[in-house]
């Protein structure tokens, strides 16, 4: 297996992305280790916000959303899923797995900000960081979620996810930019589908965009399935401003808003939403109105002034 790093040359002039890089080195674990990409925005004694990113997508899905933030106060941080945006990527799907892909991302975590932090996450976002939440609740001030869900197994899937599964394992072409412009209301330019494929030159750098579709614990004997499960007690008793925002013309998660938040106890009386006009990438659709559901979150959690 080899552990490919990013091209900077296809990187050079994304429109709207103009962030610092920061890295860290991650442990994959049977010897392998990795780069790790991600986004350090605003003051560093800052309340801080994690903005986790999904399938197929990286960091720069925030490049709306994070200007916003920073300008209410907040450190934003958004780091490159192993595997997406200028991250490294193994190049066999088989490495992959979610509970790789949680320790990864708790490794990067635990070292760049140990301490209490809201989040916002969406798609494989949610997959990750509501888990974390559960494990972990103390370490979070308040979560919103969009376009996302935490599976524990039961074989319930929309005809939207089944689709996108198959899509991913078997189409020969897999392009991430047309897959991120088909996924959103908002017609992205032609310089923004390039700079989502930008992390994918080739077919080995997107085994990690291939893997993650099929990691999605909805059949019963799927890895996850126990780790969710018991995930879910911490989550449901999660009593910390917990908003959804979903949008309505997502296919694929669009319809699980009402069932997250009727689940988890902070998540009573807030003012959950469907976005209008919306799409699965919400963050390219609707960012002004993720942002204000992040910032009065955090306001009601008083975790910002």
């Amino acid at each position: 297996m080899q552990i490919i790093a990013h091209d900077p040359a296809r990187f050079a002039a994304l429109p709207d992305y103009t962030f610092a890089d920061n890295w860290l080195t991650i442990d994959l674990g049977e010897g392998f280790t990795a780069r790790m990409h991600y986004l350090d925005e605003g003051p560093k004694d800052a309340p801080p916000v994690l903005l986790f990113h999904g399938e197929p997508s990286w960091s720069y899905l925030y490049r709306k959303m994070i200007p916003l933030l920073v300008a209410a106060g907040f450190r934003c941080l958004a780091p490159d899923l192993i595997g997406f945006g200028k991250s490294d990527k193994p190049s066999e799907q088989s490495f992959y797995t979610y509970a790789r892909h949680v320790a990864w991302l708790k490794q990067w975590r635990d070292a760049v900000v140990p301490q209490p932090a809201g989040l916002f996450c969406q798609d494989w976002g949610g997959l990750l960081g509501l888990r974390m939440v559960g494990q972990e609740p103390h370490r979070f001030a308040f979560v919103v979620a969009s376009n996302t869900f935490l599976p524990t197994g039961g074989g319930k899937a929309s005809a939207g996810f089944l689709e996108w599964r198959e899509f991913a394992r078997s189409s020969p072409e897999f392009r991430i930019g047309g897959i991120m412009d088909r996924g959103s209301q908002s017609e992205l330019s032609a310089a923004e589908v390039a700079a989502y494929d930008a992390p994918f030159p080739d077919e080995a750098s997107k085994a990690g965009a291939r893997a993650f579709p099929q990691l999605v614990p909805i059949e019963d004997d799927k890895d996850g399935v126990a780790d969710n499960i018991a995930a879910w007690k911490g989550l449901a008793d999660f009593d910390k401003p917990f908003l959804t925002l979903f949008g309505e013309d997502d296919p694929v998660l669009g319809k699980a808003g009402p069932l997250l938040s009727g689940r988890i106890k902070g998540a009573a009386g807030l003012p959950h939403a469907m976005l209008e006009k919306c799409g699965h990438f919400s963050q390219e659709d609707h960012p002004e109105a993720l942002s204000q559901g992040v910032i009065a979150m955090a306001k009601k959690a008083g975790f910002l002034t």
